[in-house]
This record gives structure tokens, sequence and C-alpha cells, in this order.
């Protein structure tokens, strides 16, 4: 009897019929799971998976670019990527990115069937995309997740197996993006130009990470770097701070046309093996305005009511308020 037991245990381990628990899930809050230690490592495993919400703060396209090739061959070369920010709301102070990248066969850990093809790779992107999301739409993500550089992303764990697919929910369209944060380089780096780092995330870059924020009154220490994907520092004469350009279709050589000082409003990103440092200000795109660098959408939100982005709340915006309040009424009425 004894030995039919043994010989059964070992047919089924060898079938692969031995039942695989199901991952464990919780909803959790950004600030939860973003959680740091002393050296900048994350904390949070208390679950498999995860489910977050939170208001989506930029178009995906405009910061990674995800047309696939599957013909790369070198290594950590991924191809085709998709990314985006969304942070949490009231008490909730953080934010997170969510990841997703097309040849992960190209990392020295992953086989080499475990990449997508092109055709795989955009079908997975029509799945996320078929949400229809956009930026200011409070949305709910479930998926898996690894950290990276400082920051605790949502991903696939570079596993194309279709149950390790994060998914996207749009809960309520249109709540509108976050008023961004002001925030001075004093708030971030330290009298040496250090980054402050704060394993309780209550100040420095660790608590604005993952959010929209605002920096005023700023120039370039060197502006030659400027176009799709660059890497800049501004400075406010005194501290300086990173600043990693996206790919908008307002950033592009010879469009940088901003009068110094500028402004600017980014998301607070973190990119560095060094878990205390390497924090950055990432702008996707840029509108011309000559003021702000901004994503387009990004300034409505930091002055609401500035209708004509000219970047005052005035009686020209009200005007143009009317105007076209009008014009609905009597597209209305001529239905």
């Amino acid at each position: 009897m004894k030995s039919l037991i043994v010989l059964t245990t070992v047919l089924s381990l060898a079938l692969g019929v031995v039942a695989k628990a199901d991952p464990t899930v919780a909803k959790v809050a950004h600030s939860e799971f973003q959680a740091v230690d002393a050296s900048g490592e994350h904390m949070y495993n208390a679950t498999d998976k995860v489910i977050l919400e939170g208001i989506l703060l930029h178009n995906p396209a405009d910061m990674l670019d995800p047309r696939p090739d599957d013909t790369i061959t070198d290594t950590f070369n991924i191809s085709g990527q998709w990314q985006i920010f969304f942070q949490g709301e009231g008490d909730d102070h953080a934010g997170t990115a969510v990841w997703l990248g097309q040849l992960y066969n190209n990392l020295p850990w992953v086989a080499p069937e475990g990449g997508y093809s092109n055709e795989e790779f955009i079908a997975e992107l029509s799945r996320l995309n078929a949400a229809q999301f956009s930026p200011g739409d409070r949305i709910r993500i479930t998926g898996y997740y690894l950290s990276y550089n400082g920051k605790l992303n949502i991903n696939e764990q570079h596993n194309k197996n279709p149950d390790h697919d994060f998914s996207i929910e749009v809960v309520e369209r249109g709540v509108g993006l976050p008023r961004p944060e002001v925030v001075t380089l004093d708030e971030l780096k330290n009298i040496e130009d250090g980054f402050i780092f704060d394993p309780n995330r209550q100040r420095g870059g660790e608590y604005y990470q993952g959010r929209l924020i605002k920096i005023e009154d700023v120039y370039f220490v060197d502006a030659n770097g400027w176009g799709p994907h660059g890497e800049l520092v501004i400075t406010d004469g005194t501290k300086t701070f990173g600043v990693k350009l996206g790919r908008g279709n307002g950033i592009y050589a010879g469009s940088n046309n901003l009068t110094e000082p500028f402004d600017i409003i980014g998301i607070m990103d973190q990119e560095s093996p060094e878990l205390t440092s390497g924090y950055r200000l990432y702008v996707m795109n840029y509108d011309g305005n000559g003021s702000v660098l901004a994503a387009r959408e990004h300034r409505p939100a930091d002055k609401p009511g500035d209708i004509n982005l000219d970047g005052v709340v005035d009686g020209v915006d009200f005007a143009e308020f009317v105007e076209d309040w009008l014009e609905q009424e009597t597209d209305a009425g001529n239905l």
C-alpha cells in the first residue's frame, strides 16, 4: 500500500497534474505598495498580485516607443515598450508605473522563446488600449509586480504567458488630472546638491515619486540634449535636477523655444541602481508655449480656468468659455 502511494505521487509529479495554487491578490494603496526600507529596497510582498486605483497622468505613447521589432537580438534591448504612470488620490500620496516590453528573451535570464513576436505584441497593445483610457481618467490596474531601479512597477515579470497579463479598467472617465504639486529644489536636494532620501517617504524624491509636480523659475544647465528621449539638467542657480524628455510630437530638434527662467511640469521618476538616488522629472511632451515645459494636458491642470493656455486666468478665458458654451447650445438646438 505504501509503495502504491509513493508510485502515485511520483507519477502525479511527472505528469504535472499537481494543482498549482491561485496567485494571491489584494487591493492596496500606492503608498503601501511603494514603501521602502532604509536602503531603498521595496518592502511590499504581502500578495503575488495587487489591485491599484488612481488617476492616469499621461498618454503611454508619449513616454516610450511601442513600435515592435522582433529582429533585434542585442542583449537587454527590449524593442517595443509601453508604460503609464497613475497616482493615488486623497491621503494616498504616491504613484506607480505600469510597464510592458516586447523582447523579454533579450534578457539573459529569459528563455529564447520568451519574447513577443511583432504580431503578438501588437495584439497585446490592442488588448490594453481597448479600455480607451485618457489622461485624467480614474483607472484600476490588476497585475504582478517587480522592483526596478527604485520603483515597484506593475508588469508581467518578463513573462509573456497570458496568466501573467495585467489588466486595465476605467473606473470613471474624465475625473480630471490632479493639480501639479509645486516643489522647490530645496525640497529635493540637500545643501551639497545630493538627493534627499527619506525611507518614511515624507519628504524628498520618495514623497513625490510617481506624482505630477511643478518646479518654478529654472533654466537648463545645457540644452544640447533636447530631443526625443533626451536627458537634461535644470538648475535654480544653486541646485540641479535631472529631466527626462519623452517622445511626444512637440519634442524634436529645434522645438526648444523656452525663455529662461521657465517653469516645468512632469512626473517625478526614479531610475538608478543606487536606490536612494536617481530622481528625475519626466516630461512627455511640449506644446511650444515658450514659458512652461510641460505636456499640453498638464498646463490646464496647473491653472484651472486658463482656457486659452496663456498662463493667466482672466476675462479672456471667461469670454472663450461663454463662446464655447453658446456654440454648444446652438449646436444642440439644431439637432
